[in-house]
């Protein structure tokens, strides 16, 4: 599912706001791939690469326990792009909420815009990838083999 302009995914869960905020900052145990640098509280930057792929840095800018985790994406190169940048200066965002008894989590990429050569790529991994997030949210199990689809 993608909304008018960005990447947006979101999934309804019957786990609490702080499972599954506890799960985002748990990122090498939904995001396929390889990590180095802290991933939990604000100001915290790590680097993230699949294969010769994808490279990215983030930058935590926000961290509200139970309800939202931003990351500013600092720098990019995703290979299988003419602009292998095309991520930088964009952000992924992780809205939490509570709803009719059960948690919301919402998952955008602010600024990967159907324009973007990565939109229809990115949005099918971001799929997958945000199915892992579910999975481990649910089951409480890393998913370390899910696929990037």
């Amino acid at each position: 599912m993608t909304d008018d302009k960005n990447i947006a995914k979101t999934i309804t869960i019957d786990q609490t706001p702080a499972e599954v905020f506890a799960a985002i900052n748990n990122v090498r145990a939904w995001w396929p791939g390889e990590f180095d640098g802290p991933t939990e509280k604000l100001g915290d930057e790590f680097t993230y690469r699949y294969k010769e792929v994808h490279y990215s840095k983030q930058r935590i800018t926000e961290s509200i326990p139970g309800k939202k985790v931003t990351w500013l994406v600092v720098d990019s190169r995703l290979n299988f792009l003419a602009d292998k940048g095309e991520w930088n200066g964009t952000t992924i965002t992780f809205e939490i909420a509570r709803k009719g008894g059960k948690t919301e989590m919402r998952f955008t990429h602010v600024g990967l815009v159907p324009a973007r050569e990565c939109y229809g790529v990115c949005s099918n991994a971001w799929g997958s990838i945000v199915e892992g997030l579910r999975k481990l949210i649910v089951t409480g199990r890393a998913q370390p083999n899910a696929s990037l689809g």
